[in-house]
C-alpha cells in the first residue's frame, strides 16, 4: 500500500487491518481513524470502543516508518487487551510484543507541542513546562539546586 500525505480514514483502516493481519496474525475488527485533537501523542487505543486513533501529524511531519511504528504500538495495546493480557506500557507482555513487531516505544515530538515556560538550574539543567512552577518551592530534579525562569515562550 502506498502511504501519501493525504491519507484518509478509509486508507488508514486498510493499513491497520493489513499490519494486524501480517504482523500479528490476527484480524482488526474495529475502527481506525485520524484525530486532529491529539497534540503530544502519536495515537491512542480506546478501551471502551476498542478503536484506534492516530495523530495525523505522524503522517505529515514524519516518514512512513514512524507512522507504521505508531500503528504497531497501538495494535499491541489492542491485541493484548482483547486477549485479557496486561496491556499497559510498563507490563512485560507489552514490552515483549512491542519489540517482536518492531513497534515505536515513544512517539516523536510534534510541532503542536506547547512549551510555555523554560527553567534552568545553576548547573545548566533545563526544564520545560506548560504551567508556571513556584521556584521558591521546587528544585531541579537532577541536582536538587534552585530553579530560575529562563524564558517565557509565547504561542
Amino acid at each position: 500500500m502506498i502511504i501519501s500525505d493525504k491519507m484518509i480514514d478509509q486508507e488508514l483502516q486498510v493499513l491497520v487491518e493489513t499490519i494486524s493481519t501480517h504482523e500479528f496474525n490476527r484480524t482488526f475488527k474495529h475502527q481506525a481513524r485520524f484525530n486532529t485533537r491529539l497534540r503530544t501523542t502519536g495515537g491512542r487505543y480506546l478501551l471502551q470502543s476498542h478503536d484506534i486513533e492516530i495523530n495525523p501529524l505522524m503522517l505529515t511531519e514524519f516518514d512512513k516508518d514512524n507512522l507504521m511504528g505508531v500503528i504497531r504500538h497501538e495494535l499491541v495495546h489492542y491485541h493484548l487487551h482483547l486477549n485479557g493480557l496486561p496491556h499497559q506500557h510498563r507490563d512485560t507482555a507489552f514490552k515483549q510484543l512491542l519489540s517482536e513487531v518492531s513497534g515505536a516505544r515513544y512517539a516523536p515530538v510534534t510541532s503542536k507541542r506547547r512549551v510555555n515556560y523554560i527553567y534552568e538550574c545553576p548547573n545548566g539543567h533545563r526544564m520545560e513546562r506548560q504551567r508556571r512552577v513556584n521556584t521558591k518551592r521546587y528544585v531541579c530534579g537532577r541536582c536538587r539546586e534552585g530553579l530560575h525562569e529562563v524564558a517565557l515562550v509565547k504561542e
